[in-house]
């Protein structure tokens, strides 16, 4: 278990930040946006900036299980979605919707402990099995995120925090669920790159999930900060639960598209290393959260990605004359470290990787 590091979190302006964004809002202080969350003009959420009538794509995984023929369109569909969009919904996916529920109430008793008892596991190590922060790197942020986190790696080992009493009980059974689904859409996803199914899992050595469970309170002026700024997810797929307050938005073509929570579905994004194996055919797709004032939003991701020992680069049967090699290697646990170690960026980190158009590295 980690303890607290920082000898000091008192601002200028009197605020505890590092006791998280849910105790400035239940200290009932704030009747504004602290400076340290007002985030540059340019960088603020704007409804012009949103798609009107789109959304992503659902796709059915009960169709998985159908004929043959039904089976290679479903597999089609998702590839498109992969290429397209780089995030869908999944409907009939075999998770028990008591679960669903069953996790999501964990993460609200998670945050709703005392400061006390969270920041038990406030760490500076961005690979500690279990940690508690707020925005996305509190020692690196120029602006804060409105946003409180706990992450804890679930795969291969499940770690966890000792409170609430059953979290631990929910969170593996969770987690082992969304792993096995995980599991189910990388091995379609390879067949519809022309792969054989297990082209994904193997190269990312069985890999590892880790559970992220998002907090992000109600706001008094939403319109001034970000829950969590644009970014691309690192890993190969991210299995993403909402609670019913919406927030996610998907940038694609050049605006931003809302993701409505939907009931017992999923959303799923294609992720940094897996757009690196397919060679760009398949994109990682930049993702923000936006708050509101009303209700607080809960969401639980489970990045999954290749073990951290493992070198990813593009499949070598995506690579010809006419579609050179567009990333060169890194090793997982490397590329996580410095990702996580960083502000947010958009695709930056995904950018350190690729190979110059010229050929050069």
């Amino acid at each position: 278990m980690a303890t607290a590091v920082l000898e000091s979190t008192k601002n200028v302006d009197g605020y505890d930040y590092m006791k998280g964004v849910k105790h400035l809002v239940d200290s009932g202080a704030l009747n504004s946006v602290p400076i340290k969350y007002v985030f540059p003009q340019d960088s603020r959420p704007s409804a012009a900036e949103i798609a009107e009538g789109e959304s992503i794509p659902i796709i059915d995984l009960s169709a998985m299980d159908k004929s043959p023929e039904e089976r290679l369109e479903a597999i089609k569909y998702l590839g498109q979605a992969c290429a397209h969009w780089g995030f869908f919904q999944v409907v009939n996916h075999g998770i028990q919707e008591s679960l669903i529920t069953s996790m999501l109430e964990a993460a609200h008793q998670f945050f709703s402990l005392s400061s006390q008892e969270k920041l038990k596991y406030e760490s500076t190590d961005v690979l500690n099995p279990v940690r508690y922060g707020t925005s996305f790197n509190a020692k690196v942020d120029q602006f804060f995120n409105w946003r409180d986190y706990l992450k804890h790696f679930s795969y291969p080992q499940l770690h966890t925090p000792d409170n609430p009493p059953n979290y631990r009980e929910v969170a593996g059974e969770y987690f082992k669920e969304t792993r096995k689904l995980a599991l189910r859409l990388m091995g379609a996803i390879s067949e519809s790159l022309g792969l054989k199914s297990d082209y994904i899992q193997t190269v990312f050595k069985d890999g590892i999930q880790i559970g992220v469970l998002n907090f992000y309170p109600q706001c008094p002026e939403p319109d001034e900060t970000m829950g969590i700024a644009p970014h691309s997810d690192h890993g190969g797929l991210t299995i993403l639960l909402q609670n019913d307050v919406g927030g996610l938005q998907v940038r694609h073509e050049g605006r931003w598209v809302a993701v409505e929570p939907s009931p017992n579905a999923f959303v799923v994004n294609v992720s940094d290393h897996l757009e690196i194996v397919s060679n760009g055919r398949y994109k990682s797709v930049e993702h923000r959260a936006v708050v509101n004032a009303e209700r607080a939003r809960i969401s639980i991701a489970a990045p999954n990605g290749p073990a951290m020992d493992a070198p990813i680069f593009p499949a070598p049967q995506l690579v010809d004359e006419t579609h050179p090699p567009l990333y060169k290697s890194m090793l997982y646990g490397e590329y996580l470290r410095r990702q996580q170690s960083t502000g947010l960026r958009g695709k930056g980190n995904l950018e350190s990787v690729k190979i110059a158009t010229d050929g050069k590295r």
